[in-house]
């Protein structure tokens, strides 16, 4: 249930013992296709007695081309995504402790999860996603940030980072940016830039970040 009196979606893979740790996976533009819950499952399989919740910010609508994708992302609403969010912490519960990761425009939301999750946040993971550029939100963030950055991003590009780490220092936020000589997408197979030694390298390094703040 979210707030706005509508339903969310996800796909959730619950940890195998009670737990308070959750996992909100963010998807790209594409929407909650196969490969995003294919990167749940490696999450869930690799971070121990975690809950993982891939949430479908895109109401169950999934994208096949670029024009679709566009179109996809181009319509979404930031109220009813932050509905979405809101409606999965609340299903998570008052005690869950959050942690989040998301790629492309995934990776934006991964950031607004874990500020809405306030104190419950644990740690942002952001594959070239859009930061928040308010420094009065910021500065109620809890979670540390991995920013996960391929230098070669026309999209996401040095301002953007370069933005962000003032923001982040001013806000006396932590702030990790882990930076790549690659393109955008470069962690999705499907993209001509997929780049598997920084993929694997960029998911070893998210894991060991994450863990040290899911326990």
């Amino acid at each position: 249930k979210t707030p706005d009196g509508k339903e969310g979606y996800g796909y959730e893979i619950k940890a195998k013992k009670p737990t308070n740790a959750y996992l909100f996976v963010f998807h790209e533009w594409w929407g909650l296709n196969d490969h995003i819950k294919q990167e749940a499952e490696k999450y869930y399989s690799t971070l121990g007695n975690v809950n993982v919740i891939a949430i479908d910010i895109y109401d169950k609508r999934v994208a096949t081309t670029r024009d679709s994708a566009s179109k996809y992302a181009g319509s979404l609403k930031a109220e009813r995504g932050e509905a979405i969010i809101k409606g999965a912490l609340n299903y998570a519960g008052e005690k869950a402790e959050i942690a989040t990761v998301g790629w492309c425009l995934g990776g934006g939301y991964s950031m607004r999860a874990s500020l809405l999750a306030g104190a419950s946040a644990r740690g942002c993971v952001m594959y070239y996603g859009i930061p928040e550029d308010d420094v009065e939100k910021i500065r109620d963030l809890f979670a540390p940030i991995l920013f996960i950055w391929p230098k070669q991003d026309k999209w996401v590009n040095k301002d953007v980072v370069t933005k962000l780490q003032a923001n982040m220092a001013n806000s006396k936020k932590d702030l990790k940016v882990l930076s790549y000589e690659a393109d955008h997408a470069f962690a999705n197979p499907s993209n001509p830039k997929y780049n598997k030694e920084f993929a694997e390298d960029a998911f070893k390094k998210s894991i060991s970040f994450l863990k040290k703040r899911l326990k």
